[in-house]
């Protein structure tokens, strides 16, 4: 089996690079691409020229643009990323009869209410980055190819910038930290990510009605400040240089932190649908967390 990653130097597509290698040949470019392959998304023609030229048996694609707050001041680059060139590849896909695996977010969805969200609930995005993310998972369905889609939330790993790192990084700088306590949603780890998505192609390989949007999150819930509470628990209890106390890190409401694009305080993604159809079961979000504080700990 012939793969195409797109995005390997991000979170997710690092870990696609381990879990995808074990399913066949992995050619995984990045925003620099190859001599002859393009791998940045600002310009979809020559993204769907590179899907032609390698005519790949599945697509990956874990490219997108992720700066939230900076999509409301350019929504053209971002839905060049998110959408159009997504379009772009699910068009070539179709004319190729190649698999399209994509990722979308929780942001597509208003954050209303407390209930988890599930498949069939219809979105409706508040940021930039929210519509873009939604027209991108439009442009698969309607293109008609064989994808999975996966919406997931709060993502992190090891590798390059997350909430994790910030909060280890500030903990040790100052006594007090306030982190907002209204928007919920489950911390989910690329590394999980990353396997979820091998697992679920091998199932797609046998199984073509498996089709379809999933959503992916570990399980369980918190908040950013149940979150951070956590990181620095860990972080005292394995000796790290730690000056904030857990009781001193304070609750605070989203109105706290004013920015450009309006977060969802309902994150919550009902995984019902993907535990049952690829028969998996979700780890809390504690685990992945914890894990990742280890090997960040280790280095």
């Amino acid at each position: 089996m012939k793969i195409l990653l797109f995005g390997k130097n991000g979170q997710v597509g690092w870990e696609l690079q381990r879990a995808l290698a074990p399913l066949g040949h992995v050619l995984a470019l990045g925003t620099s691409g190859q001599p002859g392959l393009a791998g940045d998304f600002r310009d979809s023609e020559a993204i769907a020229r590179t899907v032609r030229t390698v005519a790949p048996d599945v697509i990956v694609n874990a490219a997108a643009y992720t700066a939230v707050d900076k999509a409301e001041g350019e929504p053209e680059l971002a839905r060049s990323i998110n959408a159009d060139s997504v379009a772009a590849i699910a068009r070539e896909a179709a004319a190729l009869g190649a698999w399209l695996v994509h990722y979308s977010t929780d942001y597509v969805f208003d954050g209303s209410g407390e209930r988890p969200w599930c498949e069939r609930d219809v979105p409706a995005p508040l940021s930039v980055y929210g519509q873009t993310k939604l027209a991108g998972e439009q442009a698969i369905q309607a293109a008609g190819c064989r994808h999975l889609i996966f919406r997931t939330s709060w993502v992190y790993a090891t590798r390059g910038g997350n909430f994790i790192k910030t909060m280890l990084r500030l903990a040790a700088e100052r006594d007090q930290l306030k982190v907002i306590d209204d928007q919920f949603g489950a911390p989910t780890g690329a590394e999980l990510i990353a396997d979820v998505t091998a697992h679920a192609i091998r199932t797609a390989r046998r199984q073509a009605d498996v089709a379809g949007l999933y959503h992916l999150a570990a399980a369980g819930e918190t908040t950013w400040y149940g979150y951070a509470r956590h990181v620095i628990e860990s972080a005292r209890a394995a000796g790290r240089p730690v000056l904030v106390r857990p009781e001193a890190v304070q609750p605070v409401p989203t109105s706290a932190y004013p920015l450009p694009a309006p977060r969802p305080h309902n994150s919550r993604l009902d995984t019902a649908l993907l535990q049952q159809t690829f028969d998996l079961a979700l780890p809390h979000w504690k685990i992945g967390v914890s894990r990742t504080l280890a090997e960040l700990f280790d280095k």
